[in-house]
């Protein structure tokens, strides 16, 4: 009778937690991809706020397609989510999630998407934090030479990003960029085999050589063809700051990135997500970005001691 009766009791105890798990507000995060390690950084903020407010989080992973964002945000609005975050997807691409979200006045904020549309809040934008990584770059060029750009359209931040860079290089004539745009999922493979192509028409003494990332990992995969050919003498760029970027630049692979604190961004748009829920009708969409960090050969060793949990 007691065995019954404990079990009896557990077994209410396990239904009490579930009612009690499927209470707490949902928030959906809609990344463009999960693994990809400043995504996998903001998704972890975001489920430290998360824990703190007493929400739960759940994850889908769209692999850089706009059709999977949109079906996505649809089923988090079908789940009747407290609010859902967009990863880098722009606004103008995930129509049809934004509309089923707005049906259900559930708040939508973006992550590098931008501010439009129904958007109530937005950080990570692309374009300011690359800006100090390209000039860096032109200046190293010596304001001419050859520069492989590559870069992602599908993503507003890499966009916004190659808007920057085609503005900075337009002042200087004596750049001849080239562009390849890579893939998601393929980013890394697509950068190495970019690079090949490009070295196999800048060879060795060719003027000043520069590979530029939109983010690190493009620029991360064409360091891997580079240093199987022995060539030293292209510099390479990358933004974000992920770990593998860090120690690329300690070992001198990697000229210069901009750290981006996508740990404290999560952290503060889930944050967000409450005042933005009190304030209901009331609140006005706004950008709460958070500074980069320009990080090179020169600062590398202090940056790391400042932000250990940049490489961890």
């Amino acid at each position: 009778m007691n065995r019954l009766l404990g079990c009896a009791l557990g077994t209410a105890l396990l239904a009490a937690g579930a009612v009690q798990a499927q209470e707490k507000p949902l928030v959906g995060i809609v990344s463009i991809s999960a693994n990809e390690a400043n995504n996998a950084r903001y998704i972890k903020g975001a489920e430290k706020a998360a824990a703190e407010l007493g929400w739960q989080v759940s994850v889908i992973d769209a692999a850089g397609s706009a059709d999977q964002a949109n079906a996505a945000i649809q089923n988090f609005a079908q789940r009747d989510a407290h609010a859902i975050v967009d990863m880098v997807f722009p606004f103008s691409s995930i129509g049809a999630g934004l509309e089923a979200a707005k049906a259900k006045d559930i708040p939508v904020v973006t992550w590098g998407g931008g501010l439009g549309s129904s958007v109530a809040a937005t950080n990570g934008s692309g374009g300011p934090m690359a800006v100090p990584v390209i000039e860096k770059m032109i200046a190293d060029m010596g304001g001419k030479g050859s520069l492989l750009a590559l870069t992602y359209r599908t993503g507003e931040v890499c966009r916004n990003r190659e808007v920057a860079l085609d503005e900075i290089v337009a002042k200087h004539p004596e750049i001849t960029v080239t562009k390849n745009e890579v893939r998601i999922p393929g980013y890394f493979e697509d950068g190495g085999q970019y690079a090949n192509a490009w070295l196999a028409s800048h060879p060795v003494g060719d003027g000043s050589l520069a590979i530029w990332g939109c983010w690190d990992d493009p620029a991360i995969g064409a360091i891997g063809s580079l240093r199987s050919q022995g060539r030293d003498d292209v510099k390479v760029y990358g933004v974000n700051g992920n770990a593998q970027a860090l120690e690329n630049i300690r070992n001198g692979h990697m000229d210069a990135t901009a750290w981006q604190d996508s740990f404290t961004e999560g952290y503060n748009m889930v944050k967000m997500l409450k005042d933005v829920a009190d304030a209901g009708g009331n609140w006005q969409p706004k950008a709460a970005e958070v500074p980069a960090v320009l990080v090179t050969h020169d600062n590398v060793e202090q940056f790391l001691k400042d932000h250990p949990e940049a490489v961890q």
